[in-house]
């Protein structure tokens, strides 16, 4: 991904998917592990959440170290409406273009904006399809998502790359006639 790219309108849609499967999760879901082995349902969605937040104070101009990736548990039923304020801010943060060409201090280093904001894209992407593993609800997820997601992972994240400190494990193997979602879960080194 390069500077120019302004992948907004990617991340808007990935959190759009975001929205709508996060809405249809029930109480009784929250304590359901995930593939994400370290976080049951309610911890991925905080983390999630908190990272919408984080995307958000970049494009204010913060820097990633100054802020967690994680919110107060909103409650049981909480979930849409703190995920639609995460939202609402990010959308806000990265409405202007000059943004994107900004040395921003990301996760990853100091960065373009663009770069930034692809990154959160391949976040989103990915969490949802923890969510949606978690849930085994058949929702269904976004191809074209998930193909943006596993290009941009694809250059950000090579095999090499996976040193200690690095949130992500090996690139696990798939199936040949794996889905996109499979192989860009695999990609990050989630076991499908």
């Amino acid at each position: 991904m390069t500077a120019v790219q302004d992948a907004r309108p990617q991340y808007l849609l990935a959190l759009d998917q975001l929205e709508k499967l996060v809405a249809t999760i029930t109480p009784a879901d929250l304590e359901r592990p995930t593939p994400c082995t370290e976080f049951t349902l309610r911890q991925l969605l905080n983390h999630v959440v908190g990272g919408i937040h984080r995307c958000a104070y970049l494009g204010e101009g913060g820097r990633s170290q100054d802020i967690v990736p994680a919110i107060e548990d909103p409650g049981d039923d909480g979930w849409p409406a703190a995920l639609g304020r995460a939202r609402a801010r990010a959308t806000a943060a990265w409405a202007q273009d000059a943004k994107l060409g900004r040395p921003t201090v990301a996760p990853w280093g100091e960065v373009p904006g663009a770069m930034v904001v692809g990154g959160y894209v391949m976040e989103a992407v990915t969490h949802s399809w923890d969510i949606a593993q978690a849930l085994d609800s058949g929702f269904a997820l976004d191809d074209a998502l998930a193909h943006t997601a596993l290009a941009i992972a694809e250059v950000v994240l090579p095999p090499e790359s996976r040193v200690e400190g690095v949130p992500f494990a090996e690139v696990q193997p798939v199936a040949e006639d794996a889905d996109v979602h499979a192989r860009l879960a695999a990609w990050l080194g989630r076991a499908s």
